[in-house]
């Protein structure tokens, strides 16, 4: 699967970011804590190379708490602090902007004992869209300050947001690289809503997605939709459970699409429970 999707906005994106970051002291990066690396964007490697950065696992509610401790620990080994978070949750909200404050504090400090000035301490808040960058925002600075949605895009510009008198943050557009030509990568941003559905075949996907199923978690499919027969092909897996659950077409014939959008939308919304896409090589 092949997927080429670089609107115009994106590029425009990519040149806002990067005439940014001489703004910036901190790059807080956001992904979501079902794909960590598939939801990384690997223009950004080259883009902060010398920039402190924190990656936030978002959506941790989502995810397999025991695969994200996993995750924490391989950011870790690469020199790279990683944070679980559900950005809709208060306590955990406080607890990355405790995080935040405290290494801006660090700055803010050497800054003023190196050229005895006080200086706000800027972060900027990058990420691919829908990994929830503007909910990560809202949950840090204690209101709604940035547009949100569960929907790729829906950052255009960016927004400066003061969180504290020596702490601003800096929202940007979700930002994708021009061509997905990994299947694996281009089928787990599919199944989190990363890219747009209009350009998807969400039958594809949805199969492709019950090939994945039954091999790695195959409970979460009958915990939701009975029993069936997991050694079956992803797409006759799909028939049973449209047939199980009554999503039929006139003349007894299963719909087929409107079983794929919710067993994606089942999974998107945790409905399955608690499922991770990506473990980190050991």
């Amino acid at each position: 699967m092949n997927i080429n999707w670089y609107p115009g906005h994106m590029a425009k994106a990519k040149r806002l970011i990067s005439e940014s970051l001489k703004l910036v002291d901190i790059i807080l990066e956001i992904r979501d804590a079902r794909i960590p690396l598939s939801s990384a964007n690997p223009d950004f490697d080259d883009l902060f190379i010398n920039k402190s950065r924190i990656v936030f696992l978002n959506k941790s509610d989502l995810a397999n708490s025991s695969i994200t401790r996993d995750w924490i620990n391989w950011f870790a080994g690469q020199g790279i602090k990683a944070v679980s978070i559900n950005s809709l949750d208060p306590k955990d909200t406080n607890n990355a902007k405790n995080i935040i404050l405290d290494t801006a504090k660090e700055f803010h400090d050497e800054i003023l004992k190196r050229k005895g000035v006080k200086k706000t301490i800027r972060g900027m808040v990058i990420g691919i869209p829908n990994v929830g960058k503007s909910a990560f925002i809202n949950g840090i600075a204690g209101a709604k300050k940035a547009k949100t949605g569960n929907k790729p895009g829906v950052t255009k510009v960016k927004q400066w947001i003061k969180v504290t008198p020596y702490l601003e943050l800096l929202d940007t557009p979700g930002l994708l690289w021009p061509k997905l030509d990994q299947r694996e990568v281009a089928l787990n941003l599919a199944y989190t809503r990363t890219i747009k559905e209009e350009i998807l075949d969400t039958e594809e996907v949805a199969h492709y997605f019950l090939e994945k199923a039954k091999v790695e978690f195959p409970e979460a499919i009958v915990g939701r939709y009975g029993e069936l027969d997991m050694n079956l092909k992803g797409y006759e897996i799909l028939e049973n459970i449209c047939v199980q659950k009554g999503w039929m077409q006139a003349g007894g014939i299963p719909d087929i699409e409107r079983g794929s959008r919710h067993i994606l939308d089942d999974f998107q919304q945790g409905r399955l429970g608690r499922v991770t896409l990506e473990r980190p090589s050991k």
